[in-house]
């Protein structure tokens, strides 16, 4: 019987090409019998552009010793390489961790209280892996024992030295901005791998031999094998192993989501290099993460899952905006609906919260990137299908600022518009591809008096800067104006338009939210550990074991501040700090919440509530005087 052919094509940047590989069915799935930390060797395909196995026993079926992890490097501070390179330091004291970028200016504020990267908790993980902590202790009074918490060295770096960060690093992960392509050959679809190009040759030029380099950046799927060919041409005589690690993060949330991760995804070759490597990413990760959500795959299926998870969460948020807009014509309710069918184990309720659609650098992009590839290999049905989630996002942003035209009557002329929230989410500042700067700019070609802005979490400079970037014409942009307080942006307008959820904004108010904790002791177990000869935290207490001593400490606390222990260094600014200077709030939402009966009153008539999020009571504001209309509520509603 005839082995059977896979054909593969490779999409990124500019190429595509075919490779064709007769393998075994036999052999697929096949690994070195014995190596250790791995998924079973039976759940594990080959890539295919990796060599066979071999069926004798020599050198490259031999499995090899576990690898030793005493320094790695992040080549990229941006999003993905900081908060990552910060936990994983945190949760692994033993490893020096390193992140270098050729920006000067954000490694200055990565080592600054003002980090360049906005999110809940991470200020706090940041400054106990960089700068290290103080010997402390903790008096428990429901045990009546005072507990000594050792002090701790510092392990995160900070560095525009990339020679020397990546000439140390027995790992080496590559962690840059993969945007749309701006040019040339699949312009405005595929990504831009120029950046990852330049990090490959830097890594090539400086790592050391037996390095494992890391591609966490979104990319198509064949980019490793890019990866690896670069490192063969600077360095032919060198060994290197390309291991695939695609992040799973929200921005808003991304300390939680690497806290308690749904799942870790490593892909690599199935040769007893790759299972090696494989293996000792997965011991860093094992530092706090159970091995059960550590999933190890071909370098090829990791690479794809990323794409096709955010293109998956996407398409969730278009099927029930896509209802919504039936809602509306129908007099049903989108928020009962979603209840309704969030109720079903089969579907769940996340990703199905009605709203003017998805923003982000992250969703659109790859979507664009999936559907490239599937152009390429002529599945033109595949690519329809996944532009069509974006057709829908389109609609539903387009649909809303026609709402706000015809409920000003169809004039705009003359009369204020007030945005409440610029951010393509709450929690963060990130302004990138916000659905609030499409919805601006179709309102600003209504010619408005004014157009006025108030964000919690981003400064003036950063939405200026992204307005700026999609209204073009002088006249148009001076309509816009940021505000740095919602008094401001409501006195004289005439509608409000709710776009990022914060909750600041809701009405009646909410609690802001906070991070969640992890609880893993209960009181009888404080009482255990307090009675055990080692000690209440054994002789090496981890920092998850120092979160729960925290929790304990301020068990019953209706503030809890920030250092429950005092084991925090202080930090201090230079002069002239730019960080001190800056406008700009914090991600956790800067700023008092709105008094909607104080809007009610500075604005002018028909006092337009339009809540593009579902974040407001209709019938609790329109006794204050307003009228108020949502995404996927009926009329009459």
């Amino acid at each position: 019987m005839a082995s059977p052919v896979n054909r593969t094509v490779i999409i990124s940047g500019d190429s595509a090409s075919t490779i064709e590989t007769v393998t075994a069915r036999s052999e697929l799935g096949s690994t070195a019998a014995g190596t250790p930390d791995t998924s079973p060797p039976t759940s594990r395909s080959r890539s295919p552009d990796e060599p066979k196995a071999s069926t004798s026993t020599d050198a490259s079926t031999v499995p090899l010793e576990p690898m030793e992890v005493k320094n790695i490097c992040f080549v990229g501070a941006g999003f993905v390489g900081g908060p990552t390179a910060a936990l994983i330091a945190f949760h692994n004291p033993h490893i020096q961790v390193t992140v270098v970028d050729l920006n000067a200016e954000r490694v200055a504020a990565w080592n600054s209280p003002h980090l360049p990267i906005h999110e809940t908790g991470l200020p706090k993980i940041v400054r106990i892996a960089r700068d290290g902590t103080n010997e402390t202790t903790a008096f428990l009074p429901t045990i009546n024992k005072t507990i000594k918490v050792a002090p701790r060295t510092p392990n995160l770096t900070f560095s525009t030295d990339l020679e020397n960060g990546i000439g140390a690093a027995d790992i080496v992960l590559i962690c840059v901005n993969t945007p749309t392509k701006t040019y040339g050959i699949g312009a405005g679809m595929t990504a831009d791998l120029s950046a990852v190009e330049g990090a490959s040759e830097t890594v090539a030029k400086y790592a050391k031999n037996g390095a494992v380099v890391v591609e966490k950046s979104t990319v198509p799927t064949g980019t490793a094998r890019m990866i690896r060919e670069i490192l063969a041409q600077y360095r032919p005589r060198c060994e290197f192993e390309v291991v695939s690690n695609p992040e799973f993060l929200a921005e808003g949330t991304a300390v939680r989501d690497l806290m308690n991760p749904d799942r870790i995804l490593i892909g690599s070759n199935t040769t007893p290099a790759g299972l090696r490597a494989a293996a000792a990413l997965k011991g860093v990760y094992a530092g706090w993460v159970p091995e059960s959500k550590i999933l190890t795959v071909n370098t090829w299926s990791s690479e794809l899952t990323k794409l096709v998870a955010n293109a998956m969460l996407a398409q969730r948020i278009s099927s029930i905006n896509s209802i919504s807009a039936m809602c509306e014509e129908l007099g049903a309710d989108v928020q009962e609906i979603s209840r309704g069918i969030g109720a079903d184990s089969r579907l769940g309720k996340k990703f199905l919260h009605a709203g003017v659609g998805f923003g982000g650098s992250c969703f659109e992009k790859d979507i664009l990137n999936l559907s490239y590839m599937a152009r390429v290999l002529h599945l033109d049905t595949v690519a329809d299908y996944w532009m069509g989630v974006l057709d829908i996002n389109k609609y539903q942003r387009q649909r809303f600022a026609e709402k706000v035209h015809r409920a000003l009557n169809g004039n705009l002329r003359g009369k204020k518009v007030a945005i409440f929230g610029f951010a393509f989410k709450e929690g963060t500042n990130d302004t990138r591809n916000s659905i609030a700067v499409h919805i601006i700019r179709q309102l600003a070609n209504e010619r408005p008096r004014e157009i006025a802005i108030f964000d919690p979490g981003c400064s003036p400079e950063e939405i200026l800067s992204e307005v700026g970037q999609h209204i073009q014409d002088e006249p148009t942009l001076a309509q816009v104006k940021v505000r740095t307080n919602w008094r401001e942006t409501t006195d004289g307008a005439s509608a409000i338009c709710i776009l990022t959820p914060w909750y600041h904004f809701h009405y009646p108010k909410q609690a802001q939210a906070t991070a969640r904790r992890t609880s893993l002791w209960n009181g009888s177990k404080e009482q255990q550990l307090a009675d055990a000869n080692t000690g209440f935290l054994g002789p090496h207490p981890t920092e998850m074991d120092l979160i729960e001593l925290e929790n304990c400490v301020t068990r019953g606390k209706n503030k809890v501040p920030l250092d429950p222990l005092k084991r925090l260094k202080p930090e201090a600014c230079p002069e002239n700090c730019k960080g001190c200077n800056t406008s700009s709030t914090n991600a956790e939402g800067g700023g008092d919440p709105v008094d909607w009966e104080e809007v009610s009153a500075m604005m002018k008539l028909p006092k337009l509530v339009l809540d593009g999020r579902n974040v407001v009571s209709a019938p609790e504001l329109e006794k204050l005087g307003f009228k108020v209309q949502g995404i996927g509520k009926g009329v009459g509603m």
